[in-house]
């Protein structure tokens, strides 16, 4: 939240003409405008929507009429001198302004919501960042500064944001000096100060340490339990400072480090919501920044007196971003917080939770803090945005097989009018979807159908582009089938037809289908699924595995090579391919990448390639197969494209779709990956993309920019071959890819 007394942009005599009221608004880009009178006082708030609700209940228009006619009375206000923590229980989901008047009504600043945002070095935490991941190593070094090294490389390794620890000057802080044998304190007092002057690290330390985790790159937090305390961080340079629970009270405290200029992320535990709002004044009166943690105090919390729905209220008492601190045994607790909204996350971190020390048995060992974070950003990428629904490629792929579409159930003529006895609805749902059946009946068919064809979008009267002669400054072809070729071919001028087989097609004799020389190249895309649901993996560590890819692909340059046989201008024949090494629950790291690449060359090595090529395809980082989603290792990262193909004299089909993602996903620029890989290509798939995984989008459905891609083509990749791998495009006589070639023929 933020005050301002600069509204004059805002101000609006109540007596002035609407018509001039708007014309400020639309001016200055103002939303909200305030009418007041000559002394001040303020009458009304007027936005666009009061503007229009006024001019349509109006009878007879009078735009010379006082704005304050069209304002509302009746407004939410703070009065001069109100808690800032008062002020901001006035905003809502629907209120972002909040006028504040003083005794006599007279307007005399605006409070304007802003999202809040905490800046810790280079890491950034708002309700829009993906949550805050905090190992809380505490005083879990047990006093050694090289266990509290070993915690920090484990936090790293487990993928925490930050590593976070507790500094204590005993002697100023507690009463008795922090004598542990002080016999008159309490048995939980005499407990804890044991543990402290045993486990401390000491100044000295502490610098060795953080200087240890700048090195490291971690990020390194601390909470000062005392002033003392808090002098010697910020000697370190701390980035920002944790309040803990103890200390939500602690108004001193709280305003020395507000005073830092520090962002800060205060727990709420040990705390009654009158402490809460008392301390959240104090820090706005301190004008500090903050996030809130909601957490339970107990060690370990017992799940029923959580309630991480309070979370929601603290969010309402702070207007802040809010977290979760949790003491609870497990992870859960934490996936679910996130789910709620939380974006900074606590949890204690340990190496050994049978060490001496109450936080050590809540603590989470390296590899559940590993799982905590993995399930944290699945949740995040689970949760997306309230926005339209759309359909997802995954789900695209699985509507074509499992939906149904409208078909013809008998022959219809050009012309002839659609009755609905003339159509059916069966699967699978490659056409017109079956609530789209009123739409057809009653119009005249737009081309004759035979008993069983399908019914497309073009058949309601959308316009598209029809096939024509392209011409492009490299050899160009469209995919198709062994049962469409014919009448795809005889619609336009490709240099080359790509086939993609399917493992049906791998048993069907290739003469069936060809009874005269093409003259025209041929490129071959191998299928990546065979009979038994076995999938391509040239790299797999199954031997058995790996044994009947060689003998699929094997069988993939056989059938290339009997093709090769019925087109006149066909060389080597290439085979596109996706070659495997694929994984189902995450990425690999780059050096388990290696050996999949070496067996991939011994797997190539066993395939007689005479007459034909095989060329890997790159690959996007989570391919999708029949509706599912995979992770890809192999021809993505285009460094590791470049040192295989130099290394093997091997060659590449570039798809462009694929690899936009890879660049998206990695924060690689597409025009660097074709400017690596574009020498060793020798095919391209070009269609468009966007995201991390929709590909195969029609040419400007996606993110890719084609006049740039095609001038980068043009000078590391000129003598490639394309063609236009748009996901189903070859429907409805190839629509899709006629289209595509209409868009790209500008730039190839």
């Amino acid at each position: 939240m933020i005050i301002t007394r600069q509204f004059q942009n805002q101000l609006v005599l109540s007596d002035m003409p609407i018509i001039e009221a708007m014309r400020k608004s639309s001016q200055h880009k103002e939303r909200v405008l305030y009418c007041v009178r000559e002394n001040g006082i303020l009458d009304g708030i007027v936005t666009g929507g009061d503007f229009q609700r006024w001019i349509v209940s109006q009878t007879r228009l009078d735009l010379n009429a006082p704005v304050v006619e069209a304002s509302q009375r009746n407004f939410r206000f703070a009065r001069a001198g109100d808690p800032q923590g008062r002020i901001m229980e006035l905003f809502s989901d629907r209120i972002d302004q909040i006028p504040i008047v003083d005794t006599r009504g007279i307007l005399v600043a605006i409070a304007k919501r802003q999202m809040q945002e905490l800046q810790f070095g280079e890491k950034r935490v708002s309700d829009a960042s993906p949550a805050f991941l905090i190992a809380e190593i505490g005083n879990n070094h047990n006093g050694s500064l090289d266990m509290a090294k070993q915690l920090v490389d484990a936090a790293i390794d487990a993928g925490a944001d930050c590593v976070k620890f507790q500094m204590r000057d005993l002697k100023s802080l507690y009463s008795n000096g922090g004598d542990p044998n002080d016999a008159r304190e309490d048995l939980g007092s005499q407990y804890v100060l044991s543990l402290l002057s045993r486990f401390q690290l000491s100044v000295r330390e502490f610098d060795e340490l953080f200087i240890y985790c700048r090195k490291r790159e971690i990020l390194a937090l601390c909470t000062p339990w005392d002033l003392a305390s808090l002098r010697e961080l910020e000697f370190f340079g701390m980035a920002g400072y944790k309040i803990a629970s103890a200390d939500l009270t602690n108004l001193d405290l709280l305003e020395a480090v507000a005073d830092t200029g520090k962002p800060i992320i205060m727990s709420t535990g040990m705390s009654a919501e009158d402490e809460i709002r008392q301390s959240i004044d104090h820090l706005r009166r301190c004008s500090a920044n903050f996030a809130l943690l909601h957490t339970n105090s107990t060690y370990p919390a017992p799940y029923k007196d959580i309630n991480l729905k309070f979370m929601h209220r603290l969010k309402e008492l702070g207007q802040c971003v809010v977290g979760y601190s949790g003491h609870e045994l497990g992870i859960n607790v934490v996936m679910a917080a996130v789910a709620m909204g939380a974006k900074v996350i606590e949890k204690h971190f340990t190496l050994d939770r049978s060490l001496e020390g109450n936080d050590h048995r809540v603590s989470l060992l390296p590899e559940e803090f590993r799982a905590m974070v993995s399930g944290v950003r699945q949740i995040e990428a689970a949760i997306g945005q309230s926005v339209e629904r759309r359909i997802t490629q995954g789900e695209l792929m699985n509507r074509e097989s499992l939906a149904k579409s409208i078909v013809a159930k008998c022959e219809i003529r050009e012309g002839e009018t659609i009755r609905r006895e003339m159509l059916d609805v069966k699967s699978p749902g490659k056409g017109l979807q079956p609530n789209r059946l009123a739409n057809l009946v009653g119009k005249p068919a737009l081309r004759n159908f035979a008993a069983g064809d399908f019914f497309f979008p073009s058949d309601l009267g959308v316009s598209g582009v029809k096939p024509r002669p392209f011409h492009f400054s490299r050899p160009w072809g469209v995919p198709v089938r062994y049962h469409d070729y014919r009448s795809i071919l005889a619609l336009s001028n490709p240099d080359l037809l790509e086939y993609h087989l399917s493992f049906k097609d791998m048993s069907e004799p290739v003469e069936r289908y060809f009874d005269k020389p093409i003259d025209a190249d041929v490129v071959v895309h191998s299928p990546e699924i065979f009979e038994h649901d076995h999938l391509l993996d040239l790299c797999s560590e199954d031997a058995a595995h790996r044994a009947e890819s060689i003998k699929n692909m094997q069988r993939v340059a056989d059938v290339a090579r009997a093709i090769k046989r019925y087109f006149r201008k066909a060389g080597r024949v290439q085979i596109v391919t996706n070659v495997g090494g694929f994984t189902m629950k995450g990425a690999i790291e780059p050096e388990l990448r290696k050996p999949l690449y070496r067996r991939l060359e011994e797997s190539l090595a066993q395939v007689d390639q005479t007459d034909v090529e095989i060329i890997p395809q790159t690959m996007p980082p989570f391919p999708w197969l029949f509706g599912g989603r995979r992770f890809h290792n192999l021809f993505v990262d285009p460094d590791e494209i470049v040192e295989y193909c130099e290394r093997t004299g091997s060659r590449i089909c570039l798809d462009v779709s694929h690899s936009k993602l890879a660049c998206n996903q990695n924060h690689w620029y597409l025009a660097d990956f074709v400017r690596k890989v574009g020498p060793y290509t020798a095919h391209l798939h070009i269609v468009d993309a966007a995201g991390v995984d929709d590909e195969g989008l029609q040419i400007g459905d996606g993110e890719i920019d084609f006049a740039a891609l095609g001038r980068d083509l043009a000078v590391y990749a000129a003598k490639a071959s394309f063609i236009p791998e748009i996901w189903q495009g070859h429907k409805n006589n190839g629509e899709g890819f006629w289209f595509a070639l209409d868009k790209l023929e500008p730039h190839l």
